[in-house]
């Protein structure tokens, strides 16, 4: 399969690339700088694409199979930069993605996004934007998977993750494994039009997800 990545150039996205290149899929990294290429390929990227997600991404997409939305201005930014990348950056390549025939689309949300009240005040605009987004691509007719990891970690990965459609307690995960989690995805038919938590857990990625 070929996969476009938006925000191959995070942290979630770099340890993505680097699991795809031991798989049978090919990547197309989207890269906001041209000089950001070589490393990215270096990393596992087949191919790399100059883009960016508040523009037009028609031609950037063009003859992928499938999306990973893993870009994000991260809870830290304001509420304006939020908005442009998290939501309509989302709800674009979402929108694209339809009219250029791309069935498949992955997106990483966030544990609590379908409930931002809830969550702590200083990220409530964060979790509103992945909600309005998440939501956009539930209606948008594709074939989606809603990834909504909790805390995210730098920690080493260990492959085993803990997984359902609603997690009571808000735990971490490494960003390693939420990579591992949207390149299991990809071939888990059972995770089309399905949205669930996942923090680290006792249980192998792909075994993890089959019980979904």
């Amino acid at each position: 399969m070929h996969v476009f990545i938006a925000g191959a150039n995070g942290q979630i996205g770099q340890h993505l690339l680097q699991e795809m290149a031991d798989s049978d899929h090919e990547a197309r990294a989207l890269i906001r700088h041209q000089d950001q290429g070589p490393d990215l390929q270096q990393m596992g990227a087949t191919e790399t694409v100059v883009g960016d997600l508040e523009q037009d991404c028609s031609e950037a997409i063009r003859g992928c199979d499938a999306v990973i939305f893993t870009a994000g201005s991260g809870p830290h930014t304001g509420p304006d930069k939020t908005i442009d990348v998290d939501q309509d950056g989302a709800i674009r390549l979402v929108d694209t993605a339809r009219a250029m025939g791309i069935k498949r689309f992955i997106m990483v949300s966030s544990m609590r996004a379908e409930e931002p009240e809830k969550g702590p005040e200083k990220l409530r605009h964060y979790l509103r934007a992945k909600r309005n987004a998440d939501e956009h691509l539930k209606s948008s007719g594709l074939n989606y998977t809603i990834v909504r990891p909790g805390q995210l970690t730098n920690d080493e990965g260990t492959g085993r993750v803990a997984v359902s459609e609603k997690l009571e307690e808000f735990g971490k995960i490494p960003r390693q494994d939420v990579a591992r989690v949207l390149l299991a995805v990809l071939d888990s038919d059972n995770t089309i039009n399905r949205v669930f938590d996942v923090v680290s857990g006792d249980t192998p990625v792909t075994e993890a997800l089959a019980k979904l």
